[in-house]
């Protein structure tokens, strides 16, 4: 017969994150682990008291996500178009007022995006062409260790496991970071971070955990971003996107090296 062992002390889950605990069958036995797991809740962005998008988030950062979503959809220019912003009493809906009146898009001509979280866009970027990029070079060993820096600064995946990260970095450093439940939304976050601190994007090297899929890609070339660099795949579509545009594609990293699909000559080996 199986035996039940006792469980670990309490896990203090950290926000975006909730106290959980689960059963470990293992040689013979079970045992109860405390632990935490990613909060994922239908969230909600408005924008002069109309409901733009709903979609899957961690319910943390939600101004940033607002900001990101709305720039990277083309609804707002930047942090001077924003009279104001706050989350409306539930936590899950954030409310944007503008500036202006602003003629938004339909939801029934969303399109709705594959992977985590469910995302949402309104872009099907066949007529999107990013401006040119600036000039930018790094080695090989400076993206891998960007892309490490920003593993060792995350929060929740070491609690939860389930949930993404995408950091903005120049060659030499981490500028910004952010998690969440959906890959989509962490490009969002991290965009709204970004103007919520008066941080460039233009130029920027973006790492994530992500699949790099189309609506990643499009969103890190709204960013100015001319490299992308994941721990997984890229899409077929990304890669023909990249190609198109000119962005250094970057997937499967590791501490030993990565791959290449597109771009390759912003890596510089040995000074190159």
């Amino acid at each position: 017969m199986s035996k039940l062992t006792s469980s670990h002390s309490k896990c203090a889950a950290p926000p975006g994150a909730i106290p959980a605990s689960w059963r470990v069958y293992r040689s013979g036995e079970w045992r109860v682990v405390e632990g935490a797991i990613i909060e994922e809740k239908n969230v909600c962005i408005q924008v002069n008291g109309q409901v733009l998008a709903r979609f899957m988030a961690t319910p943390m950062e939600l101004e940033a996500l607002a900001l990101g979503f709305l720039r990277s959809e083309g609804v707002i220019s930047g942090p001077a178009d924003v009279a104001d912003i706050h989350i409306g009493p539930s936590g899950e809906c954030v409310d944007v007022w503008l500036t202006r009146s602003a003629a938004l898009p339909d939801d029934a001509d969303a399109i709705r995006t594959a992977g985590c979280g469910g995302g949402v866009t309104f872009d099907d970027l066949l007529h999107f062409t990013p401006d040119p990029f600036p000039p930018l070079a790094l080695t090989p060993e400076q993206l891998i260790a960007r892309y490490y820096e920003m593993r060792a600064t995350e929060v929740l995946y070491p609690v939860t496991r389930g949930v993404h990260a995408s950091a903005l970095c120049t060659p030499e450093r981490l500028l910004l970071m952010a998690e969440d439940v959906g890959r989509h939304n962490t490009l969002d976050k991290l965009w709204g971070k970004a103007m919520q601190a008066g941080v460039a994007t233009r130029g920027r090297i973006i790492v994530t955990t992500g699949r790099i899929s189309s609506e990643m890609l499009g969103k890190a070339a709204k960013m100015g971003a001319p490299l992308i660099a994941s721990r997984t795949s890229p899409t077929s579509r990304s890669v023909a996107l990249a190609q198109q545009w000119g962005i250094t594609l970057v997937a499967y990293i590791r501490r030993g090296g990565f791959r290449v699909y597109v771009g390759e000559e912003r890596l510089k080996i040995n000074d190159q």
